[in-house]
């Protein structure tokens, strides 16, 4: 199999991989599924990731999620995102990225380009697509908004919810949280729907060898350009962080406040974490809320 054979039956690729008649490289795949490196007759290398049989099945419609995710974000023209291959029910693959190393270059440029990704805009809050995130599902259903509104019952309501209920979070916690919901509208930032990635925290940034940062596992639609920002800077922080948020400035100032807002994004994709990994991430669930209150001078729960 070469990759214009590829690209003309798809739907083979499975049986190829069946009967081991292409070169497997294991490499990283995300939290969710294993990942191969497969080498065609021709040479060229793609990227194939499968849902681990020990999962259980597939969730429906999962990998048809991600691969219109990485179309839409591509469509775009704007910053660099890997071609969707193959997209099957039980198996996705990209055409391959060749892993560099951060540099402050590839920092400044990615940051214009993920202005240009976001000021590329959506027709509404969600997408045309069921959601994903991680290996949860997403409310996505096209939303008029205001965000606000939007973010609050789609992106932060559910993933409080399947916290609880799974002891992930304290009742303490949880009003915490609820705080944050009740007064979500005055925060201020309410904007149209611009393109997002969804779920933009530092894993999810391939830096490639070409010297360019290319996004990878989206959970792409309608939203805020605040919460992928605010995203960049979870669980250690991007690499060059001050540098892709200088260029995206220059390139598209946020409206005033952002930075005081960024906890309050920051909430959808920590609630994800309790949701689907417990109480380690608790205390920086309820940290979120505070800062989130703090900073608009809102807090009253007592704690």
């Amino acid at each position: 199999m070469d990759l214009a054979y590829l690209r003309a039956h798809p739907e083979h690729l499975p049986t190829f991989l069946t009967h081991q008649r292409i070169r497997e490289t294991p490499v990283a795949g995300g939290d969710s599924c294993a990942a191969v490196r497969l080498t065609l007759d021709d040479g060229h290398s793609i990227f194939a990731k499968t849902w681990p049989e020990a999962a259980g099945p597939v969730p429906d419609g999962f990998f048809a999620t991600e691969a219109a995710g990485l179309r839409w974000l591509r469509e775009a023209g704007a910053v660099a995102v890997p071609e969707v291959l193959v997209a099957l029910p039980g198996l996705l693959a990209l055409d391959w990225v060749e892993p560099g190393e951060p540099t402050p270059e590839a920092a400044e440029r990615f940051g214009r380009e993920l202005a240009g990704l976001h000021r590329a805009g959506a027709p509404a809050f969600g997408a045309g697509w069921p959601g994903f995130i991680g290996a949860l599902p997403a409310e996505n259903t096209p939303d008029p908004g205001p965000w606000s509104a939007w973010f609050a019952r789609c992106r932060l309501e559910p993933y409080l919810r399947r916290s609880v209920d799974g002891g992930a979070l304290t009742a303490r916690d949880a009003a915490l949280v609820t705080e944050v919901l009740d007064q979500i509208g005055e925060f201020g930032g309410d904007e149209p729907p611009s393109r997002v990635h969804g779920d933009l925290w530092p894993g999810n940034l391939l830096w490639g060898a070409d010297d360019r940062v290319w996004l990878v596992d989206p959970a792409a639609h309608g939203g805020h350009r605040e919460t992928d920002l605010a995203q960049l800077a979870l669980f250690g922080g991007a690499p060059h962080l001050a540098r892709i948020l200088a260029a995206y400035q220059e390139a598209w100032p946020p409206a005033d406040g952002w930075r005081e807002r960024v906890p309050l994004h920051q909430l959808h994709l920590l609630l994800v974490h309790t949701a689907l990994f417990g109480g380690a991430y608790r205390d920086a669930v309820a940290g979120a809320a505070r800062a989130a209150l703090h900073g608009a001078g809102r807090a009253t729960v007592d704690r």
